[in-house]
């Protein structure tokens, strides 16, 4: 697991290059390797997790001059790859996942990402070739990302972190005027598109491909879709066998635990493994300092006292909250309105701070079982009724009315000329010629997934130089899943059919609570954060953006303190978030202390 960095048909200088890697350096502490030559650089930032004593990055092969190779991530089937390379004539020094890619490309070329089963971001620099070649490739789910910008001259440059792309001189931090609409209208920019123009993300199972005076070509792989010959395989088998390969590493690894059915099903599979290996599994679990509502740890205590792990609690004080909203905004490159940030932030730092280095996760279960109550409500609309609109409203920060009673006048206008994200979700979903369920599945997994949940993971727990596994994102378990019934899909029942026997049955009796921090307590009278909220907002600085009405949300704060609300609260977070990130963004020209 690292960082990656690089530069083609782009002349970038030696500081540029330190700039960059040290943007990202939290997420790779353990080596740091760059190589440059005339119009191309390639780096990687690691952390050392396969093989960690060997495996320096970039990866070069005496059977593969000429080619050199990054990864970020982890390639679960290097063993059965390098067994076949072997067959062919390479020869490899060391045990590491990503000392393959040189020789794995030189068979393949840019179709070698195909044969890649993990989470990874791999980058290719083909200099054997009289015309130089870089290659790009992601994971079919999006798990690792790599940001790109491609300038006028066609030249290319790419990090694993915004921050970190922006240190190069030739991309400018130039924020699109419609991103605060997007992030009350999808709580974070979805797709391709992040939050700076310019800025670009590749789209889950793609690969692109650049060459000297020719644009960058990007395209989705053959089979990027989750499908597999495993996927009649039964629930639990599948996910037995997806968690227990990923309990493999060369380092601690550990799960993390919030008293819901997901990372349950993860906690208690991964227990049972490692119990079969006279080790036992350690377990954490985050909540707050003091009485908050839906705390959950009688439930993760139950989770893990069932499956017999090594339970850690870990409680922050709430008076840290506005500083790690700071470090959890400056990190994750582009607003989130997602609260759930600031505690993923700080699980990723306690488990770092334990000792460990990969941390189990139970993210993706809901987008692919219909864990949402917005997909429940949405597949109980009748046929011939329209069930798009309630649907993408639910997606939002703020619903359509409350945004248009915020915007001033001007960006009313502006947004309406350019039409909002979540106009353009619902034709998306209007056009598909799928099933109502399908249809929902591919924008849940293939949209929603990566951009909002599996890069705030990425980032935040790279954050803390600790590697978050997910079981439920495996090739394998994207197809059982989709091979499932609609009944079996829909609400988890068949995750809850799965848990039985090995959760308890207060878990798998309570109503469905997502891992996050409690908003609306936590912006009340008195609270850790309403003053840092209050000032993010304040009149002054509303009137200078000219995007919103200053009244209206003095107004809508107002309303919150008087009479708490979920709902309010998170456009009210969602906002604060936009005005800190624009302050942020607006920093990284300047020298950032890298280390917070």
């Amino acid at each position: 697991m690292c960082r990656i960095l690089g530069s083609f048909a782009a002349g970038v200088t030696a500081p540029e290059l330190d700039a960059v890697s040290g943007r990202q350096r939290h997420g790779g502490p353990d080596e740091r390797g760059v190589l440059s030559g005339r119009g191309w650089s390639l780096g990687c930032d690691r952390l050392a997790v396969t093989d960690p004593g060997h495996g320096s990055q970039p990866y070069r092969l005496r059977t593969a001059p000429g080619v050199l190779a990054v990864l970020n991530g982890e390639i679960y089937n290097h063993r059965e790859l390098r067994r076949r390379l072997s067959a062919r004539g390479h020869r490899f020094d060391d045990l590491c996942d990503g000392s393959l890619l040189p020789a794995l490309y030189m068979e393949y070329g840019p179709e070698f990402a195909a044969h890649l089963d993990g989470m990874f971001a791999v980058a290719v620099l083909d200099l054997g070739r009289p015309r130089p070649r870089l290659v790009l490739a992601v994971d079919d789910m999006g798990m690792k990302p790599i940001h790109y910008h491609v300038s006028g001259d066609g030249s290319v440059r790419f990090a694993s972190e915004i921050p970190a792309l922006l240190a190069f001189d030739a991309v400018p931090a130039d924020i699109r005027e419609e991103s605060l609409d997007s992030v009350l209208a999808t709580k974070t920019p979805l797709g391709t598109e992040t939050a700076l123009r310019g800025v670009h993300v590749l789209p889950p199972g793609a690969t692109a491909v650049a060459s000297p005076g020719s644009v960058l070509r990007i395209g989705r792989r053959a089979g990027a879709d989750g499908r597999s010959p495993h996927a009649g395989t039964g629930v639990l088998e599948t996910l037995r066998h997806e968690t227990a390969r990923l309990t493999a590493a060369d380092v601690p690894v550990c799960a993390v635990t919030s008293g819901g059915l997901d990372s349950g099903l993860v906690t208690a599979l991964a227990a049972e493994e490692l119990h079969g290996e006279d080790r036992q599994l350690h377990t954490f679990h985050l909540g707050y300092q003091g009485r908050w509502p839906d705390a959950e740890h009688t439930y993760a205590r139950a989770v893990a006292n069932r499956a017999g792990t090594v339970h850690h609690r870990v409680d922050i004080d709430p008076a840290e909250l506005a500083s790690l909203l700071t470090r959890t905004v400056r990190h994750l490159g582009q607003p989130n309105a997602d609260p759930i940030a600031l505690s993923t932030y700080a699980l990723f730092r306690a488990v770092r701070e334990a000792g460990f280095t990969v941390a189990l996760t139970g993210d993706g279960a809901d987008e692919l079982f219909g864990g949402y109550d917005r997909v429940r409500r949405a597949m109980e609309v009748p046929d011939g009724q329209d069930w798009t609109a309630a649907y993408v409203d639910a997606l939002a920060a703020a619903p359509r009315l409350l945004r248009h009673h915020l915007y001033t006048p001007a960006y009313r206008a502006f947004i309406n000329d350019l039409g909002s994200d979540s106009d353009r979700i619902a034709a998306r979903l209007r056009r598909s010629t799928g099933d109502r369920l399908s249809t929902l599945s591919e924008f849940e997994t293939g949209c929603r997934l990566p951009a909002y949940h599996l890069r705030r993971v990425d980032h935040l727990s790279m954050a803390c130089a600790v590697e978050a596994r997910m079981p439920f994102c495996q090739p394998a378990t994207v197809a059982m899943a989709r091979s499932r019934s609609a009944g079996e899909r829909t609400g988890k029942r068949a995750l809850y059919e799965a848990g039985r026997g090995l959760l308890p049955a207060t878990v798998l009796r309570r109503p469905k609570q997502p891992f996050t921090l409690p908003l609306a307590a936590m912006l009340a009278p008195g609270s850790p954060l309403l003053e840092s909220v209050r000032e993010l907002l304040s009149p002054a600085k509303l009137a200078q953006d000219g995007r919103l009405r200053p009244d209206r949300v003095q107004a809508l704060l107002a309303r919150h303190i008087d009479h708490p609300s979920a709902s309010d609260a998170l456009a009210l977070w969602a906002i604060a978030v936009h005005e800190l990130w624009t302050e942020v963004v607006q920093g990284l020209r300047r020298p950032v202390d890298c280390a917070a």
